[in-house]
């Protein structure tokens, strides 16, 4: 299964970015070109997101495997996550600690969450979409608004909707990805089970108003990754990177030094 990609930079260590859910690798374009002055960076679909191969079922293990081979052990990576792409890396750097030079999370943790998100109402408006009768994006966002009253978040759900030939089409797979909304919110204990921790430099990165990385979290942060180090940023919720940008990058970079 192919993962689409897009590099910036040519020379320097590499980095890779990995999106959240109904993101897209272009989404950390403003970010990359920051770095890329002397990293090459590359910027990854997810599986059943944006120009990447659909899946026929959602786990954390398959997307970190998948992701895992685009890199080699002669050239790691500092791996980059945010939410759903935070726990795929963090899985990846746990069963693939040869190819990962270190490790950035944002704003999610290696555990299970045990409530169902607000992505799960998000999935449910967007198949509402009569897709067969759209006309323009306006109606699209209109169609929305009730379910989704934020206009940020609107617009960012409305990145995924393409128009291809006659007919308008969702990128992300909505139909595997409202399925398997349980095993986005999971973490693979099981799969996981007898693992060594990650022993490479991790940094965590969270909003001061998210509520996905947390002090009840911690135990599990410093099991798996004890050479972690986190940093929390004022002003900024779940997106931290898009909502405190500037903030974000000089946080990142100084850890990529």
């Amino acid at each position: 299964m192919a993962l689409h990609t897009t590099s910036l930079g040519e020379s320097g260590p590499l980095v890779a970015f990995c999106h959240g859910l109904f993101g897209q690798g272009k989404n950390w374009t403003s970010i990359a070109k920051t770095i890329a002055a002397d990293h090459r960076v590359l910027l990854v679909d997810m599986p059943n997101h944006g120009r990447s191969s659909w899946r026929d079922r959602f786990d954390y293990v398959d997307v970190a495997d998948q992701v895992a081979e685009l890199f080699s052990a002669d050239d790691p990576v500092a791996l980059v996550g945010h939410s759903m792409g935070g726990k795929a890396a963090m899985v990846l750097a746990l069963r693939h600690p040869e190819l990962v030079e270190r490790l950035c999370v944002v704003d999610v943790s290696p555990v299970a969450y045990r409530t169902r998100s607000e992505f799960s109402g998000y999935i449910e408006a967007m198949q509402a979409v009569d897709l067969t009768r759209l006309e323009r994006r306006a109606e699209a966002d209109a169609a929305l608004q009730d379910a989704v009253p934020d206009p940020t978040i609107r617009s960012f759900l409305l990145q995924n909707l393409r128009h291809e030939g006659e007919r308008w089409a969702w990128q992300p797979n909505l139909d595997v990805l409202g399925r398997d909304i349980d095993r986005l919110g999971g973490w693979p204990d099981e799969e996981l089970a007898g693992t060594p921790p990650y022993d490479g430099p991790t940094l965590w990165v969270n909003g001061q108003d998210s509520g996905y990385v947390r002090e009840k979290f911690v135990a599990a942060m410093d099991h798996w990754f004890p050479r972690n180090r986190r940093v929390t940023i004022k002003g900024a919720g779940h997106w931290v990177h898009s909502e405190q940008p500037a903030v974000f990058t000089e946080v990142l970079r100084r850890f990529l030094v």
